[in-house]
């Protein structure tokens, strides 16, 4: 991370915990909802099918900056599918570059080619070994390290959600994580219930179990990019929610923290320990503080 986003991320941070901001400083724009794959845990792609106009993702990205996002994450659906009036998702990190954001992230299912040296980071979702994978996402497992060994540019971060099909596979994605160049890190998230997918949810001693297996492959040296001290608050289930620093934004409907916000109950059930983290931060929590300072710097 360079000098001078550090020090804007640490002065942003410095606020909102001494004046209680609300304001959003990690932000994320739905670009389409189309997607190439259907994978058995996902209940939010191919509702409409609908690619959003270049002119609305840009208008959608203007107003995340102007309420003061530094960091921003393009989501689909599948990102890469996104093609409007002769631009690219390459046109669209490079727009988002030029109006001021700090960082510019894209997650992908990388079944597309990763060429996108625009973005800061990809976040590849990789959700098991091939067989588990292959279970949730289709026989994809193959094309997706194909894809990692020939990317362009070293800026992957693999991004595993964790339910009753691949709890067990934590340790194989960590050992990609370590035998692949081209990934820097990875991240974890546990699966949040949407409807449609609840029997893949985990219980609490399951999520206790997962958190510990991602504890000890931080121990043993994997790049994580999950925060250590968190993971006591995610057991419980006692983390503050929603997070008014995250926003989202699809075709001009903003929500605070996550669209899953409007589903009766499913706030409650959050998996998303991004979510966790940031808000156990800006309340001001001194351990996890430290623990992203320490974990960010080292590894983005």
């Amino acid at each position: 991370m360079k000098a001078a986003s550090f020090l804007k991320f640490a002065a942003f941070g410095a606020g909102t915990v001494a004046f209680g901001w609300k304001k959003p400083l990690i932000g994320a724009v739905i670009i389409t909802d189309r997607c190439n794959l259907a994978c058995s845990h996902c209940a939010v792609s191919n509702i409409a099918s609908v690619v959003y106009p270049y002119m609305q993702v840009v208008q959608d990205m203007k107003k995340l900056f102007d309420q003061g996002v530094r960091i921003l994450f393009l989501f689909g659906g599948e990102p890469f599918v996104w093609q409007d009036s002769g631009k690219s998702l390459s046109d669209l990190t490079a727009d988002a570059k030029m109006m001021g954001f700090l960082i510019v992230n894209v997650v992908t299912n990388g079944t597309f080619s990763l060429d996108l040296p625009g973005a800061d980071m990809l976040m590849v979702s990789l959700d098991g070994g091939r067989e588990k994978h292959n279970e949730i996402r289709g026989e994809t497992y193959d094309r997706i390290l194909e894809n990692i060994r020939s990317a362009a540019t070293p800026n992957i971060c693999l991004y595993m959600a964790i339910n009753q099909i691949n709890k067990d596979e934590i340790r194989e994605v960590c050992r990609v994580v370590k035998e692949e160049p081209n990934v820097k890190a990875v991240s974890f998230n546990l699966h949040t219930p949407y409807p449609g997918t609840e029997r893949l949810s985990l219980s609490q001693s399951e999520k206790e179990q997962c958190l510990s297996e991602i504890e000890r492959m931080m121990d043993s040296g994997v790049p994580v990019l999950n925060l250590k001290s968190a993971f006591p608050y995610i057991v419980r289930n006692d983390f503050p929610r929603p997070c008014f620093q995250c926003s989202i934004i699809e075709d001009g409907r903003q929500f605070t923290c996550g669209r899953c916000i409007e589903i009766p109950g499913l706030c409650s059930e959050c998996g998303y320990i991004f979510a966790a983290e940031y808000s156990l931060v800006f309340q001001g929590k001194i351990p996890v503080i430290i623990d992203m300072l320490r974990t960010y710097l080292k590894y983005i």
